[in-house]
């Protein structure tokens, strides 16, 4: 699941000595949070009695300790033996109770209820740079995405090159994003500041540069923003575009768009299914959730 998996990648992000995963900003990432918690506080029931155990026992049946012969008479515990199952048991039971229920919450597809019209973005993962679509707007952002604060953010997901992994650590789950296929992702910022994005599948030479900023910040700040790249000279069409696609050497600059050819993300979907989304309910390959057939249905 989204939580436990995303407790594998604990990352030290721009230098920083905090664990960014665990100083969560938005309701996705707290749920996360609490998710790896208590996996780790239920792990801790058996780890922490045997590291007791292995220092406590050494010391108490020392041979130096005489007055502490170690001299077993029995051969058969009842009370040891439903120790040794019970507590095993009842851990696995609330592991995998916790673990069904929260994956079902956590869906990356799932919409967050919100009174708020959900910020729409694109994102396409390109060697070695992600750029963001506005379809709403209008507008594209190259390593940089805004939205307003507790505003639901809906992601489309998808690569224009080889499969990578689209993560925001303090808003939580992690998604891949591949060639042809189409994933879906929901977050929301309930505090503004900006955050620390990146590609987390290891995707060539030009992987450790391929980050970006999320900036949460008030719907009057966002509407500025967003007439601020209104006036950018640069227009994404499909020149534009296969020049974004090349690889670039090192970090990749923020961009910005003021206009994007029409259905450009749909563009690069079909570079690599010229069927994709012709077909009623045709759901793109690798989509991991049944919400996924819906949205695909509802957008073509």
């Amino acid at each position: 699941m989204a939580g436990l998996s995303a407790l594998g990648a604990v990352t030290f992000l721009g230098g920083c000595s905090t664990i960014v995963l665990f100083d969560p900003k938005g309701p996705i990432g707290e749920s996360e949070r609490f998710v790896i918690m208590a996996a780790i506080g239920l792990m801790a029931i058996v780890v922490i009695p045997v590291f007791i155990m292995a220092f406590w026992f050494p010391l108490k049946y020392r041979a130096s300790n005489i007055e502490s012969t170690y001299m077993p008479k029995w051969s058969y515990s009842a009370k040891i033996d439903l120790v040794m199952w019970a507590v095993p048991i009842a851990i696995v039971t609330v592991l995998a109770i916790l673990a069904w229920t929260r994956t079902h919450a956590l869906d990356p597809y799932k919409p967050i209820p919100s009174a708020h019209k959900p910020i729409n973005i694109e994102a396409v993962s390109l060697d070695w740079k992600w750029l963001f679509i506005y379809p709403d707007q209008n507008i594209a952002t190259v390593n940089q995405i805004t939205f307003p604060v507790n505003v639901p953010v809906s992601f489309k997901l998808t690569s224009d090159t080889v499969m990578t992994s689209f993560f925001i650590p303090q808003l939580g789950s992690q998604i891949y994003a591949m060639g042809g296929m189409q994933t879906r992702l929901h977050l929301l910022a309930d505090k503004p500041g900006t955050y620390a994005g990146q590609n987390n599948q290891i995707s060539g030479r030009g992987y450790a540069n391929m980050h970006f900023k999320a900036k949460a910040v008030s719907r009057e700040e966002f509407q500025a923003w967003v007439e601020k790249i209104r006036q950018s000279p640069e227009k994404l069409d499909l020149e534009r575009y296969e020049q974004l696609a090349k690889p670039s050497a090192g970090y990749y600059p923020v961009t910005y768009f003021s206009a994007v050819k029409p259905d450009l993300f749909l563009y690069i979907l079909r570079k690599y299914d010229p069927n994709w989304g012709k077909m009623p309910g045709h759901m793109n390959r690798g989509a991991v959730s049944p919400h996924a057939r819906a949205d695909v249905a509802g957008d073509n």
